[in-house]
């Protein structure tokens, strides 16, 4: 299905699109802006050589282009047979611009793949929640690499990928537990007879004591098939000779990928956990294994955010997908950091939605509410017909956003509320509640910002690879604004905008009406909470230009630490 002003594009096109979005949102070129028949016109030099390109610019400066209108030196271009050019021509480095040329060609490849295999739906809007995670097929909107997953061949995508919506179930092996770190609710056994079907777990210590094991010396651990595949090398081949990890096999329930891939959702019983599984491939630039550091702290950053929304009334219309459970391969006398394979060989337990929700309740993904249907309508288009444009919009932004900011304001705490990170709780399309979820690496604080009421747990003496490191790294951040634009980034000008654009695109408004109600709604927050005047102003979210993370900026530069660039703030009353 396809975003807004995506309706006909072919792949290349899109990717080629979101490219130069990018490159002119990061200030990666110098864009000379013009007007030409009630449009805005964008040039600008790559190359030795002038592109030009109607659009026009949206909220927090992101560029909207119309990529049929793309010329080179005025020529016009067919970007299915040019686009590998066009990638030559970019300021980036040499073997930056080989790697984009692969991530673009796995991109249209799995594109026409889906196109080609998954049977086209008129509609999603009568979808399950489970259903959802495998049909919002339509990628980032905003990455270029959108479906970019190098690893995988078109096999992989077929039989783990969530478009296909295959189910599968996992491999398991058993890990001295010398070997083992972990971070469980309750004793192993315990925890792994009530997570598993009976019969799985005694089929599984069946087989551990025929290979001469038992529970007392070994843990167990799931393995993605996929991953259990690309494990088979000499160093992991030496650990199962040395009986250091022990193969036990494929069995037990099925499980279906979800939007992120490596997210495993059990369809056999869908109230219990998602599993959490590292993965040896690169999706949409990230590597998805697991950062060691964060497996066995999942469950004590979740606790610490439990607590804070359970005991607030006012975040009553906030839940969280807790990540209660966690365990990582780490050898004898090493830590997290120091072995390849801990990244590799690790699981987290996160809660099902189901168990959050009540019968009149129906949950989706917060990013299908940026999506247009076959018919050519939003995926929320019945819902704003039946409650009214601006009715819904208010309530949205009441639900989504309050919930996030007031956590932030009141507590210190900045989550990552992107929109595969969040998820809509609606009554018959009226927005009730929000979850979010994916805490282990994203959660953030500054020291001096944190509630005494609720203060962070001491991660460094859970985990000591946090000890001794610099501040920005990991969870400790330096600055209150670093915690504003991590969840401005995340909640307004990656997610939220998309819907702003939406709204523009179909129902006539503007994008400025559209952040004027979530301006109205903070200040009515603000005027609700005067003994927090003082924090709000530390943040300074009205200031007229603000930082945000360069996602592209980063890659073209082969940079490992985050890049920045200021954009105009569409929260500021200069953009009124």
């Amino acid at each position: 299905m396809p975003l807004p002003n995506c309706l006909s594009l072919e792949p290349e096109q899109r990717i080629i699109k979101q490219l130069f979005e990018a490159i002119m949102f990061e200030q990666l070129v110098e864009i000379d802006v013009g007007f030409e028949n009630g449009r805005n016109t964008f040039t600008w030099i790559m190359a030795e050589k002038h592109y030009h390109v109607r659009g026009h610019i949206g909220a927090f400066g992101r560029y909207r282009l119309d990529i049929s209108t793309l010329t080179i030196d005025g020529q016009p271009l067919l970007i299915s047979q040019s686009w590998e050019d066009i990638v030559r021509d970019l300021p980036a480095l040499e073997q930056v611009k080989l790697s984009i040329i692969e991530e673009f060609k796995q991109t249209s490849n799995l594109c026409r793949w889906n196109q080609d295999n998954i049977p086209a739906r008129d509609s999603r809007r009568q979808a399950s929640f489970i259903e959802l995670e495998a049909q919002l097929d339509e990628g980032h909107p905003y990455h270029p690499s959108f479906k970019a997953r190098t690893g995988f061949n078109f096999l992989d995508h077929q039989c783990y990928g969530p478009e296909a919506g295959e189910s599968f179930c996992l491999h398991w092996i058993a890990i001295k537990r010398t070997h083992f770190r972990s971070h469980l609710p309750e004793d192993h056994d315990c925890f792994w007879s009530s997570e598993l079907d009976q019969d799985h777990w005694q089929t599984l210590s069946f087989i551990l004591s025929q290979q001469q094991g038992n529970w007392q010396e070994y843990a167990l651990l799931p393995v993605h098939p996929w991953q259990w595949r690309q494990l088979h090398k000499e160093d992991f081949l030496s650990l199962l000779d040395q009986k250091i990890i022990i193969d036990l096999g494929e069995l037990g329930d099925q499980y279906v990928a979800s939007q992120s891939v490596r997210t495993l959702l059990n369809v056999t019983n869908q109230a219990k956990a998602n599993i959490k599984l590292p993965l040896n491939m690169v999706n949409t630039s990230s590597k998805r294994t697991l950062a060691g550091y964060s497996v066995c702290l999942a469950p004590e950053i979740s606790t610490w955010l439990e607590t804070i929304v359970s005991q607030d009334p006012e975040l009553s219309g906030l839940d969280i997908l807790a990540e209660y459970a966690g365990g990582i391969y780490v050898p004898l006398g090493k830590t997290v950091e120091c072995d390849p394979l801990s990244d590799q060989l690790a699981v987290i337990f996160r809660e099902s939605l189901e168990n959050k929700l009540s019968p009149e309740q129906t949950a989706v993904p917060f990013n299908a509410l940026m999506m247009v249907e076959q018919d050519g309508q939003p995926f929320i288009d019945h819902w704003i017909e039946k409650y009214g444009l601006v009715p819904w919009l208010s309530q949205l932004i009441e639900v989504a956003v309050i919930p996030i900011w007031h956590l932030l304001v009141k507590y210190g705490v900045g989550t990552e509320p992107h929109g595969q990170n969040m998820v809509l709780v609606h009554r018959n399309g009226w927005p009730e509640k929000i979850i979010i979820r994916d805490f282990h690496e994203s959660v953030e604080y500054h020291s001096e910002f944190l509630s005494t009421e609720f203060p962070a747990p001491d991660l460094a003496l859970l985990e000591p690879t946090l000890a001794k490191a610099p501040l920005d790294i990991f969870y400790a951040m330096s600055s209150v604004e670093l915690l504003r634009e991590l969840v401005m980034d995340t909640l307004f000008i990656y997610n939220l905008v998309e819907v702003s654009h939406l709204i523009e695109w179909h129902y006539g408004g503007t994008e400025r009406q559209f952040w004027q109600l979530v301006e109205n709604k903070l200040e009515q927050y603000s005027a609700a909470h005067p003994e927090l005047a003082d924090r709000i102003a530390q943040l300074d979210y009205q200031s007229t230009s603000i930082a945000t993370e360069s996602l592209l900026a980063r890659k073209f530069q082969a940079k490992k630490q985050e890049c920045h660039h200021i954009v105009a703030n569409a929260l500021s009353c200069a953009f009124k």
